[in-house]
This record gives structure tokens, C-alpha cells and sequence, in this order.
């Protein structure tokens, strides 16, 4: 069964940020955006837990880099981002369980093309908060495996985090097609990349080991587990794993903003050991007992 939030009736009326505040239902951008012309833009997921953001200073930091790397003309500062996450929660009194989609286009264009020039406007920042929940919940996820390849840094480099999605929508939509939750995505030479949504994390005797960050995404959570490996001491390492490597693992998990770490139960067909082993469990516990240090408190 495929998990995912359905919508909540608390969102209703609320307000998103769209270069300033305004009502959900009311919210916009213009045909002239480059987010609407070219998929122009770079994202972040936020999640808010007892009055503090998660992890905003490397959000924060993965979004201003990435729109250097894409060579916006005007970059917004970590502090102005702040702002406006800050004034847009504030707005709805959200302090707790929410999920936010942060936005940043190039902007709205003078006229339609695909030219960086014509962007004379300044770039548009989306806040988008909604109350929403883990994504998987906390039953075991069953993956298949994509025939869609994530993108190499020959084509687009993983560690821009852009809004062109659509070799991973493409995966999902195998994957909504298989039945499964997620779908598996490979690098072009056939070694694990990443899901079309998470990193991926495996056990094997002990070990616990994540594909490079080549063709994946270096995900905050990601990073997160690795530092609670490293002062748990438990060995991890960072390597090209194959599929063979992940249907015959100890252990499996994804990791993500929207699912904290989720246990895979089974792939492509195989079944994999019942429910979070023991080291899933202990970062699991970690995960939960930590993150919220790494927030940024909400002054209101």
C-alpha cells in the first residue's frame, strides 16, 4: 500500500509566503516565472518540530548554493530566508509538525524564453508550511527497482538541488504502477543511487554502508546519520553497492526531511529480515533523541 499524507483540513486558510505573505488559496506566481518556464528553481524541505526548524543552517545553505551553482543574478542571504520562513510560521502559529516546501526561482521573466537574461525582476521565494506527517508512517517500505537512471554529474550535478524532477517522478510512477512505495534509481553504470525520493542506507554484518554521493543527492539526514554512526561507533562506510548488495543485506532503510529513517522490508520481490534491525533501531532512537539540537528556535 502506498503511503502518503492526505490532505489536512488544517492547511485550509492558512498563509504561504510568495515574495511576501499571502492566503494559501490566493497564492501564485506568474506564467513568466522561470519556475514555470524552465523548472528554473532550487528547493529545500523544512520540517518543524517543538518550536524549531531542523536543521535550517544546512537547508539554508544547500539553497543559497545551489542557486549560486545555477548562477542567479540575486541570491536572497541565509538571514533574509530566515525571515520569511519565521513571518510566514508566525502568521499561522505553526510550531509543531509541520512541513515546509522552500522555494527559490530565478523569477519572473520580462517576456517568455529560456535566456537567464531576461529575468530582470529578481528571483520569487516560496514558503509553503503545511501540517503533514512522516511520509511512510512507521510500517516497513517495499521498493522496486527503476529503469529510469539518476542523473550523473556529466548531465546535472546531484548536489544542486533543482526542481527538475522528472526522472525521479518518472520512478515513482513506476513504482505507483508496481504497487510499491518508492522505486530504486541506479547511476548510470548500474550501482545504487538513491530512491526517487531518499538516500539509501544497508547493513551487512555489522557494517553499515551508503552509496557515494555521485549520482545521489548528499542529503542533511543523510550527513545526520552518518555523524550518529561515527559517535556510536558504529563503522560506516561509503561505497558503489550494487542491487545484489541490497537484496542481501541485514538491514535496510531510507532516509529523508519527509520520512526521518524508514525500514525497507522488502525489494524487488525480496523479502529482506522483518521490521528495523538492531542498528536501524539505534539510529532510529539517535535520530529522534538528537535532530531537534540541530533546529533553530522560532521566536514566537
Amino acid at each position: 500500500m502506498a503511503k502518503f499524507n492526505a490532505p489536512d483540513p488544517r492547511n485550509n486558510g492558512t498563509f504561504v509566503w510568495v515574495n511576501g505573505l499571502v492566503k494559501r488559496e490566493e497564492a501564485a506566481v506568474s506564467p513568466l516565472d522561470s519556475v514555470v518556464q524552465g523548472g528554473d528553481a532550487v528547493w529545500e524541505g523544512l520540517r518543524v518540530r517543538e518550536g524549531h526548524v531542523i536543521q535550517f543552517a544546512e537547508h539554508a545553505e544547500r539553497l543559497v548554493d545551489s542557486a549560486k551553482a545555477l548562477a542567479f543574478a540575486e541570491v536572497p542571504g541565509v538571514e533574509k530566508v530566515w525571515s520569511a520562513v519565521e513571518e510566514t510560521l508566525k502568521a499561522n502559529q505553526m510550531r509543531d509538525g509541520v512541513h515546509i516546501r522552500l522555494t527559490l526561482s530565478r523569477g519572473r521573466k520580462s517576456t517568455s524564453g529560456m535566456d537567464p537574461r531576461l529575468n530582470v525582476f529578481g528571483p520569487t521565494l516560496i514558503v509553503l508550511p503545511e501540517y503533514k506527517g512522516r511520509v511512510y508512517g512507521d510500517d516497513g517500505l517495499t521498493l522496486i527497482t527503476a529503469s529510469i537512471r539518476r542523473n550523473a554529474p556529466s548531465f546535472l550535478d546531484s548536489k544542486i538541488h533543482h526542481n527538475n524532477l522528472l526522472n525521479n517522478i518518472l520512478a515513482k510512477i513506476e513504482a505507483n504502477v508496481a504497487g510499491a512505495d518508492d522505486a530504486v534509481m541506479l547511476d548510470e553504470r548500474g550501482f545504487l543511487a538513491e530512491t526517487n525520493a531518499t538516500n539509501l542506507f544497508l547493513v551487512k554484518n555489522g557494517v553499515l554502508k551508503t552509496p557515494r554521493a555521485t549520482a545521489c543527492l548528499p542529503g542533511l539526514t543523510r550527513r545526520y546519520v552518518l555523524e550518529s554512526a561515527a559517535a556510536l561507533g558504529i563503522e560506516a562506510i561509503e561505497a558503489d553497492l550494487s542491487l545484489t548488495e541490497l537484496y542481501t543485506s541485514d538491514e535496510a532503510f531510507t532516509t529523508g526531511t519527509m520520512g526521518d529513517l524508514a525500514h525497507i522490508d522488502r525489494v524487488d520481490g525480496r523479502d529482506l529480515p522483518a521490521g528495523p534491525g538492531p542498528i536501524t533501531k539505534q539510529l532510529k532512537h539517535h535520530y529522534a533523541q538528537n535532530i531537534l539540537r540541530t533546529g533553530r528556535p522560532l521566536n514566537f
